[in-house]
């Protein structure tokens, strides 16, 4: 018994490490380069955590108790993928298109015509402007105060920011749950712990990610709108370095281990 429980804690904390391998930091990093929230960005970690668990314990569980087994072809393919989405993650942010996206399904205010309350935020502080859309233009009157409850809690994430690191989170995992799973079954041979291993080995990859995302908005969270060219740089920065890294993963995966010949070769990891 004790040693099931130490080898589930080992699993807790291999989760966590696992949740701070390159692809993976990369792809999270594009999603929050533009997040001044640290709660807010904390929860795109657990949402990215989610869509990773929910296919390494889909795929990994068929692999453990009725011998699922994967052509190397196919698992390529799924490693390809994160390549791929890499790269689209990266041109996303660069050519802007991850903004408009975010401001087309998770807009600040539904459109209304005539004055109204607008919240809004300045120096990672909330509070409501009297607003009004008329052909001559926008203007904002007098701050107000915020109401209580909206004051340093957890806003709601709109849809868009909810699926896009649940997505890509549930792409990581298809790349991952081959290698996991087979990890699991050298170490445990009972069926049902191994599935087991594979939920807590989901909630250590939700936390470690958590930590992941919360960090990196930390230092924005901080400076707030006072160095939008650090928010920028960022933004930049985590685009051509997730662009570049998908290059080299779609490269060693598509010709140095063979997805495109004749004779793939793969070895899950």
């Amino acid at each position: 018994m004790t040693s099931g429980l130490a080898i589930l804690m080992i699993g807790f904390f291999l989760g966590m490490r696992h949740a701070t391998d390159p692809d993976h930091v990369i792809a999270v990093s594009t999603i929050v380069s533009r997040e001044r929230s640290i709660a807010k960005a904390g929860l795109i970690g657990a949402l990215w955590g989610c869509g990773h668990t929910l296919t390494i314990v889909s795929i990994g569980a068929a692999i453990i108790l009725f011998g699922f087994a994967i052509p190397a072809r196919i698992g390529l393919t799924m490693e390809f993928s994160v390549g791929l989405m890499l790269i689209l993650l990266g041109l996303l942010n660069l050519t802007g298109a991850m903004k408009w996206i975010s401001e087309k399904f998770s807009p600040a205010h539904p459109r209304v015509t005539g004055e109204h309350a607008h919240l809004h935020e300045h120096g990672s502080r909330v509070h409501f402007h009297w607003h009004s859309h008329a052909p001559a233009g926008e203007h904002h009157g007098n701050s107000l105060a915020a109401p209580r409850w909206l004051r340093g809690a957890l806003q709601r994430l709109g849809l868009f920011h909810a699926l896009r690191p649940l997505l890509v989170g549930i792409v990581h995992g298809l790349a991952g749950s081959a290698a996991v799973a087979l990890l699991v079954l050298s170490t445990i041979r009972d069926p049902k712990w191994a599935v087991f291993y594979l939920l807590i080995f989901g909630a250590g990859t939700i936390a470690g990610m958590m930590l992941v995302t919360a960090a990196l908005a930390l230092p924005f969270s901080f400076a707030g709108s006072r160095f939008a060219w650090l928010n920028r740089g960022f933004v930049t920065a985590s685009g051509l370095l997730s662009m570049g890294f998908g290059v080299f993963v779609c490269y060693r995966i598509g010709f140095v281990d063979g997805l495109f010949s004749n004779h793939p070769i793969w070895t899950p990891s």
